[in-house]
């Protein structure tokens, strides 16, 4: 991936303070365009390259086209004491998904645990972004998302898709650094398929299955008629178990919602449903004891003996929170083929990018 030259990596502080502006210009309200910028930017900031400010673009056509409502508030549809059904009516996910994890902690610190289930909300993002919300909070927390109007993903032995590229995250809080993980329950996601294309890259492992039910890792047989689907996790080897994981993920999103893929609408485009759960440990457990268990744990995973000395055991997280506090350090690292992007959206908002004088 070619980066940009080290003169023009910019803060978070300065592409958020933009993106802000970009939002607002296309209608958002400046808190629904704030917090859209700053969860796009944190992705980018952990390393989530295709679920950062790659989407801006989208972002802003969908409001400018008004597949994004700019302003509003989700609705309380029913739910009980630890448990909420939201109507997000095309809200921005990177605005109601925050919302949602702080009721489901407020939930939490009254009934030991708190879920949200959120329908119709425009596209989340990165997981991984609304983790720490929960962990800073001494939270644990588990987030699965599903796109009711999108059919990408294979189940085992198929060569046409019936799931959406389903993640799945979770936030622990250690002694130390938390425990972050961020991942589809297909092969790869589609971003990546779409990345590697215009990158004219091979995919590094067989994660579609063309129209003829052959495996492969050619990115251009995703946009060849017919299309290629993505791979159920474990491939073909193993992709009886990822197909249950994202069978799971749909339960417990779609069906529990109330909204599936017959309900969902063709103006839904990318718009998620979010299944998100969080729990106070000190529910069940002294102060700190939860903590002390998950570190030793951690411990026990990094003490472990690596196939290569040279690549040690990796906690989930750890990766991402380096390249975190490296870019806060240094700025952000955008490949050339991203900031193309943001170029475009620069014109798009008559909002010029930061330039290398102002981007520091």
């Amino acid at each position: 991936m070619e980066l940009m030259s080290e003169e023009k990596k910019p803060t978070a502080a300065v592409m958020t303070a933009w993106a802000s502006r970009c939002l607002m210009k296309q209608g958002a309200t400046p808190d629904v365009a704030q917090s859209m910028a700053e969860h796009l930017v944190a992705g980018d900031l952990l390393g989530f390259r295709t679920h950062g400010l790659l989407r801006l673009r989208y972002n802003l056509q969908a409001l400018q086209r008004g597949q994004t409502k700019p302003a509003g508030e989700p609705e309380l549809v029913q739910g009980r004491a630890a448990i909420e059904l939201w109507d997000a009516d095309l809200l921005s996910g990177l605005y109601v998904v925050p919302k949602a994890v702080k009721r489901a902690i407020a939930m939490a610190r009254v009934c030991g645990t708190g879920t949200v289930v959120i329908r119709r909300t425009q596209h989340v993002a990165a997981l991984a972004v609304y983790l720490e919300q929960a962990v800073d909070a001494g939270m644990l927390i588990q987030m699965m998302c599903s796109t009711p109007a999108q059919e990408v993903v294979a189940p085992y032995g198929a060569k046409s898709a019936c799931f959406s590229p389903n993640p799945f995250a979770l936030g622990v809080p250690t002694e130390s650094a938390p425990i972050l993980l961020d991942m589809s329950l297909s092969m790869t996601a589609a971003g990546k398929v779409r990345t590697a294309l215009a990158e004219n890259k091979q995919l590094p492992y067989a994660a579609l299955i063309t129209a003829e039910g052959d495996y492969s890792c050619d990115p251009a047989t995703f946009v060849a008629e017919p299309a290629s689907v993505l791979a159920s996790l474990g491939g073909k080897e193993l992709g009886y178990k990822g197909t249950g994981l994202n069978l799971f993920s749909e339960l417990w999103t779609l069906a529990l919602s109330d909204y599936g893929r017959k309900d969902a609408a063709p103006a839904d485009a990318d718009a998620n449903t979010v299944w998100l759960q969080v729990v106070d440990p000190t529910a069940v457990a002294e102060q700190g004891a939860f903590e002390r268990q998950a570190s030793a744990l951690v411990e026990a995973l990094k003490n472990t003996q690596p196939i290569d000395p040279q690549q040690p055991v990796r906690v989930p997280g750890a990766g991402a929170l380096a390249t975190r506090a490296r870019q806060l350090t240094h700025g952000i690292e955008y490949s050339a083929a991203t900031w193309r992007q943001l170029e475009w959206c620069a014109d798009f908002c008559d909002e010029p990018l930061p330039t290398a004088a102002n981007a520091q």
